[in-house]
Formats: structure tokens, sequence, C-alpha cells
């Protein structure tokens, strides 16, 4: 069975030109170049095995691995992820080759909206709606020199507005068609409730030794007209951490230092057992381990936001900044994609809603953090933004610091896949609760 190539990334963004393409495809199959920065060669028994899949399994779109002869000498074998329901970020990696059906592609391309940018996307949402889009977990080419990844913050990034706004577009047409569009209005939440102090500063910490101390200092400096303590989950460290948050809590009282029985806690397990403790507040404000408060208000601010809107979580925004605390590109991270009426939809399209974050402990003590160490924030967050409401900060509230000893320093590919798959099965699961509670709030249908 023939195939045709035709396509180039940059041309694959345009409706327009994915319309040319799909008027002049004759083949039953069409091979497609998303990203045109990468050569590929592919075998001609490769194309028969795609296509092969593609017909046993109803497939109206095929990628699959592929290995990097970047270095002829040592060739590297590069997986990429099965794809999932949930595995809508607009910057999914199907690797620089996919086959898709003709006659699916000329049906998708006549429904779609003009899009400058958002063509390919939405392309491939609709695809996923007309038919499976199948991973072969076999090489099936080869690639010459990788592309520089994307930045993991272009989403924020002011210069790509527009792009985002027309991905932001295209994926709540997605939703809709796929029943799980969230239309508010979200409920806001009685913050009743007896509690020792009225916010928490929540750290989880292992083996922080370095930065632990300025962490804390910075908690503990905060300006405020109600009490508040903080609470740090020492996860059993190995180097002096644990020394020096026992010898900081021995003159402060407002430090609760919990190191807790278990040995095989995530970060989501440290912050279940901070929000279940006895000391923990109304409020508890997230503070990670390395990084510090922009000022002496932070808690302040975000604690006058919940009581201003009741929400069910604050996020604020923060700044980027180098181990010594001088600014990197591209600066402040403010999330302000997000929108009060459409966020809780787009933030399935993301990968982060942004820090700090802070949630109020009523609620997340019935609804626990899942017990890993990426993702559990991104999990909360969306569970929350399902049905209630969450407010923004947009001003710089934190100071977050990139450096060599970062969790998500220098990650593997087969890391990075991992860390992926897991929030693609997150927004999976989220997708699914939207999709039943859209049903359930419409009522049964005949």
């Amino acid at each position: 069975m023939a195939t045709s190539t035709a396509g180039i990334a940059a041309g694959l963004c345009s409706t327009l030109f994915l319309r040319e393409i799909a008027a002049g495809a004759e083949a039953a199959y069409l091979l497609l170049h998303v990203d045109n920065r990468i050569p590929f060669a592919i075998r001609p028994l490769s194309v028969d095995r795609m296509i092969e899949i593609a017909d046993a399994t109803c497939a109206s779109m095929v990628y699959s691995d592929f290995m990097d002869v970047s270095e002829p000498s040592s060739p590297v074998f590069s997986p990429v992820n099965d794809y999932l329901e949930g595995s809508v970020r607009d910057d999914f990696d199907f690797g620089p080759v996919v086959m898709v059906r003709t006659d699916l592609l000329k049906k998708a391309v006549d429904g779609l909206e003009d899009y400058e940018f958002a063509g390919w996307y939405a392309l491939r949402l609709a695809l996923s709606r007309m038919g499976r889009i199948v991973h072969i977990p076999e090489p099936m080419y080869e690639t010459g020199r990788q592309a520089e990844s994307a930045s993991q913050f272009d989403y924020v990034d002011a210069r790509n507005r527009q792009v985002q706004i027309e991905m932001e577009r295209a994926f709540s047409e997605h939703l809709s068609s796929v029943g799980a569009l969230l239309a508010g209005p979200y409920e806001r939440v009685c913050h009743d409730g007896d509690f020792p102090v009225e916010a928490t500063v929540v750290i989880p910490v292992k083996n922080r030794v370095s930065t632990v101390g300025q962490a804390v200092a910075s908690a503990l400096s905060q300006k405020a007209d109600f009490q508040y303590n903080v609470i740090v989950v020492d996860n059993h460290s190995t180097d002096s951490t644990t020394e020096v948050l026992e010898a900081m809590a021995s003159s402060n009282p407002s430090l609760i230092h919990i190191v807790p029985e278990s040995r095989s806690l995530g970060i989501g397990g440290c912050w279940n057992e901070a929000v279940q403790s006895r000391y923990c507040g109304r409020y508890a404000v997230q503070l990670d381990s390395d990084d510090l408060y922009a000022s002496t208000d932070v808690l302040a601010r975000i604690v006058g936001t919940f009581r201003r809107d009741g929400s069910a979580m604050v996020i604020g925004s923060y700044s980027l900044t180098d181990f010594d605390l001088s600014p990197i590109p591209p600066g402040v991270i403010d999330h302000r994609e997000w929108t009060d009426d459409n966020g809780p939809n787009n933030a399935l399209r993301i990968n982060g809603l942004g820090a700090p974050r802070a949630f109020f402990t009523g609620l997340v003590r019935r609804i626990p953090f899942p017990n890993v160490s990426y993702g559990e924030d991104y999990a909360m967050a969306l569970r929350i933004s399902r049905s209630y409401k969450i407010s923004r900060i947009y001003e710089p509230l934190y100071l977050c610091r990139r450096w060599s000893g970062n969790s998500d320093a220098s990650l593997s590919r087969d890391r990075m896949n991992r860390n992926n798959h897991y929030k693609d099965t997150l927004r999976t699961q989220e997708l699914q609760a939207r999709s039943s509670q859209t049903i359930s709030s419409d009522g049964p249908t005949d």
C-alpha cells in the first residue's frame, strides 16, 4: 500500500496548509514530518509494519520509537510515550514522524477552525476522537541531529501569547466535543473549623543541608496580624539536614520538625503528614526546601486572598533565580494564561499551575495528595479546579532557585518520559471524572 510524505513543522501549524495537504493526498496513509528540524530516514519495511499495525488496530494515527544516529558510532534508542486519553498537552512528543489515515485526515481538517498556530494540535486532537492513536514501541526510523527542546516555560512567555490563545481555543473545543468542558460556577469554600494557628508553611525536605536553613528562616520571618507556624517534614535525611532543623526548632517554638515513621514517602506523602498533623493551621502554604519567599508579607497576602475569595486554593507567582538569587531567564513566571472562567479547563493542557501553592487545610485533609515526588501538586490542583474556586496572585511572591541540586535538574529522557506519562495519567483520570460530572449534571440521556 502506497504512502505519501508531506509537511514541515511550521506549515503544519496552519489549518490552511493542512487542508492543502489533505486535498493532495491520494494514498490510504500519509507520513507527516511533524518536526522538520530533525532529519529522518525510514526503511520501506518499517512503512509496511506501520500500515499493518494501523489497519489491525483501526488507528487514526500511529507513531513509533526511533534510533538517534547523530553519533553514527553509538546509536541511541529513543523511546516515546504511549498515547493516553489524557495526552492532551500541546507539546506531546510523538517523535518527528507520524502516519495518519488519509480519509480521517480529510474529514478532520474539514471541521477545523482557521488556525495560524494551533492547526496540528487541533488536528491530532480531532484524530484522537475519530480513532485510536497508537504508539508502536519499536524503532521504525533513524534520525540525525536532535532539535533543541522547547523551554518548559514557553507557555507563560508573553511573546508566545497569541500561540497559547489559539492552543487554548483548540483544547476547549476538544473538551466540549468529549463532554468534559467545565462551565462553572466553582464552589466557594467555608473556611470554618478549629485550627491551632491561621496559617502553616509546609516544607518537605530530604538532604538539603545547604539550603533548608535559609528556607526556614524565610518562612519564620513573615509578618502578619495572625498566628502562623512552620512544619518541616524531614524525610529521613542522611546529610546534616536533621541536625540543622533540630537546632533551629530548639530555639523557636513556631518551627515543628516532623520525621515521619514511614521511610517510603514521596513529597506528596510528606504533605499528607503535614496537613494531617494537629499542628497544621487553617491554610497550608508551600515552600520548597531550596527556595525563599520574596518578601515578609507573603503569608499575609495569601491569607487575605483566601478570606476575600472563599477559595479552596491560592496560587502565586515566582521569580527564577540561580543559587545566589540572581535573576535568570525567563524571569517572572506568573501564569497569566489562567482566567477565572476557563482556567480550570486550560489547566489540563499545561504542565503546571505555578507557585507558591496554598490550600484550605480542611479540604486537603479530605483529598489526600498522591504519594509521589513529581506531579503531586498538579494532581491536587486539577482535583480542586474541577469543583472549587482557585484564586491567583500575579505578583512574584517566591524566589525559585534553579541549580544542580534541584530534583528536576538534568533529567534523562527515560525520567522525563516517566514524569510526563504520570501527568498524562492524571489528566486521563481527570478527563474521565469531568466527563462523568458533566453527564451527571446534565441528567440522564435517552
